[in-house]
């Protein structure tokens, strides 16, 4: 099939770039490879996004909530509406495994179809590969890296990874709903940029000793009942039933090196891009949302990477 664009990514950044390809009434198509918004999908049911609803607006399509910060459900809700109510070409549950550049055009391979297009705009994110804490056990079924609902943590013995929003989001909801949470947290204290409306919250329960919480501190073994970890205290074992290693999430590094992205020599690993146009060091290739960011995966959220598309929109020609 024979595209102007290809969208690598069904999020809401990707859903911008295929507005501004409506716009200009070319030839294109989103390919994501799991359900619309994915990784808002994969949110935890009843989280609340720290930015407010006309921060997350797309094209100044206006996103209305029953509050100030829209919660997860009116997200999907928005993203979809806007998507359907413009006809946008999206492909769902639709895997990209490869792309190679031919001569002036893109070679897009994946599970279900071949494209050829003369744009390439990878708008996928970094939602898929969590990083991992490298320890015997972490693959033992007890150990998850996502976090949904606190139901299944009612009455056991849970350890929380992180003081990100995630985990602490996380550590409230399950003590809230009669789980025994312990944080274990590998800097001095809980982060600074958790939600303001929520730092206080945590650090309360903790004061109190509701939730328990072991700073300076790193997990070096789990197993089917216990979590060893090693703390200014020393080494200490504690019961456990599951571990809940909300540590971060990376980019596809690997994927964009097939593509020929090259990234920094540094630890951060930042793709090579124009930041006037998007475009990466291989021509026609560009870049759009939170992928920017490298290992700076803070740096980039919906609300500032919107703008990604209309800046790829206006450099391309065709």
């Amino acid at each position: 099939m024979q595209k102007d664009i290809i969208i690598v990514g069904g999020g809401p950044i990707g859903i911008a770039c295929a507005l501004e390809c409506k716009k200009k009434n070319w030839n294109y198509v989103v390919i994501e490879k799991g359900a619309l918004t994915n990784s808002i999908y994969n949110y935890p049911r009843n989280m609340t996004f720290f930015s407010t609803s006309e921060k997350l607006e797309l094209d100044n399509i206006p996103f209305i909530s029953n509050n100030p910060k829209p919660n997860r459900d009116e997200a999907l809700e928005y993203y979809r509406r806007v998507v359907t109510s413009n006809s946008l070409n999206v492909n769902l549950y639709e895997t990209v495994q490869q792309i190679e550049k031919i001569e002036e055009n893109f070679v897009v391979k994946t599970d279900k179809y071949e494209y050829t297009s003369k744009k390439v705009i990878i708008a996928s994110g970094f939602y898929d590969i969590p990083k991992l804490l490298d320890v015997q056990g972490e693959d033992l079924p007890k150990v998850k890296h996502y976090y949904n609902e606190a139901h299944p943590y009612v009455m056991q013995n849970v350890v929380v990874v992180g003081a990100s929003n995630s985990a602490v989001d996380a550590a409230l909801e399950i003590w809230r709903k009669g789980g025994h949470v312990t944080m274990i947290v590998r800097s001095e204290q809980i982060g600074e940029r958790v939600k303001y409306w929520v730092r206080p919250d945590i650090i309360n329960r903790i004061k109190e000793g509701s939730i328990k919480a072991f700073f300076d501190a790193n997990i070096t073994e789990i197993t089917e009942t216990t979590v060893t970890f090693a703390s200014p205290e020393g080494s200490q074992t504690i019961a456990n039933d599951f571990v809940v290693a909300l540590t971060g999430y990376l980019p596809n590094f690997k994927f964009l090196e097939s593509l020929g992205v090259t990234t920094s020599n540094d630890a951060l690993k930042i793709p090579t891009y124009n930041p006037d146009t998007m475009e990466t060091n291989v021509k026609g290739l560009y870049l759009a949302g939170v992928i920017c960011g490298g290992f700076e995966t803070h740096k980039w959220f919906i609300e500032n990477s919107r703008v990604h598309a209309k800046m790829i929109a206006a450099h391309i020609k065709l």
